[in-house]
């Protein structure tokens, strides 16, 4: 696929693009790119979409904000702007995995009369996280939120090419069988190999879960992301991604509006869209056309 560039909130973003109709928005997390989305694309075309999924701003070769802002809040932004930019009606839908989940849950909220249906993937709403905060093996998995805080992580993250990220790939991955993610991680590792992406995507991190302020009533991404959408929303989620469990998912399902729905993907880890594709793409399809 082409890429292609638009400006929005001063920003020059990459993107690409398929299909005609109304406007499906795709949003990768980290360390992610469009990519991750190649699977679930041509069906939602087959399904009368227009596809967009921008690069992340930071992300290479969307630009590197001028201003170092990775916040919550421009994400959002950036989110809200597309849906402008690209023509959206109330129609479009949004989808969001990681990073890009937690900017659906906010663009969702803050904007509902953009976007008719919400799809989030193993993010739950910021809300459902304080419930295995103290569990070991859950602060074991966020790991990285605290060794990204350190400056050193800028020097130790593209080591031997980026074997970080290769560990985190297989510390976050399910056990499903015949699954490669090199595919990924590459076009992972080429979006964040200049200083100034990774120091961006890092940037995620450092910005907002701050270290003085993450876990109190002065997060301001936690009071950003404290609403949750109108809209009918799915929430998708790995069985072995252990932030959510069964009495959790139905929690969450439960707090959001009528005609939302959600399922825990039995063998997948953190990436359904790549490690579950098919059963991923089925049940956003069967979610789209209700």
């Amino acid at each position: 696929m082409d890429i292609k560039h638009i400006t929005v909130n001063g920003l020059d973003l990459a993107y690409v693009e398929q299909g005609e109709g109304p406007l499906a928005l795709l949003l990768h997390g980290f360390p992610e790119t469009p990519d991750m989305f190649r699977h679930l694309m041509p069906e939602l075309v087959n399904a009368g979409y227009r596809v967009v999924a921008p690069y992340m701003r930071g992300f290479a070769p969307s630009q590197v904000p001028p201003d170092g802002s990775m916040l919550m809040k421009d994400l959002i932004a950036d989110a809200n702007a597309l849906h402008e930019a690209l023509g959206g009606d109330g129609d479009a839908v949004i989808v969001g995995h990681d990073w890009g989940g937690f900017t659906t849950w906010g663009a969702a909220a803050l904007a509902p009369e953009r976007w008719s249906k919400v799809i989030v993937a193993d993010v739950p709403p910021v809300r459902f996280y304080e419930r295995r905060a103290a569990v070991p093996e859950q602060i074991h998995k966020n790991s990285h939120f605290y060794f990204f805080q350190m400056s050193v992580a800028d020097q130790l993250v593209p080591v031997n090419d980026f074997a970080y990220l290769d560990w985190l790939w297989e510390h976050w991955s399910g056990n499903v069988p015949g699954f490669d993610s090199a595919q990924d991680r590459q076009a992972g590792k080429d979006a964040l190999r200049e200083p100034a992406n990774l120091r961006a995507a890092l940037g995620l991190y450092r910005q907002n879960f701050p270290a003085a302020e993450f876990g109190t009533p002065a997060w301001d991404m936690g009071r950003l992301l404290a609403e949750l959408p109108t809209q009918p929303t799915l929430y998708l989620h790995g069985a072995e991604d252990p932030v959510v469990d069964e009495e959790i998912l139905a929690d969450i399902v439960a707090a959001l509006p009528e005609g939302s729905d959600g399922a825990l993907l039995p063998g997948v880890g953190h990436f359904p869209m790549v490690e579950a594709p098919q059963e991923v793409n089925r049940r956003i399809l069967a979610f789209l056309a209700k």
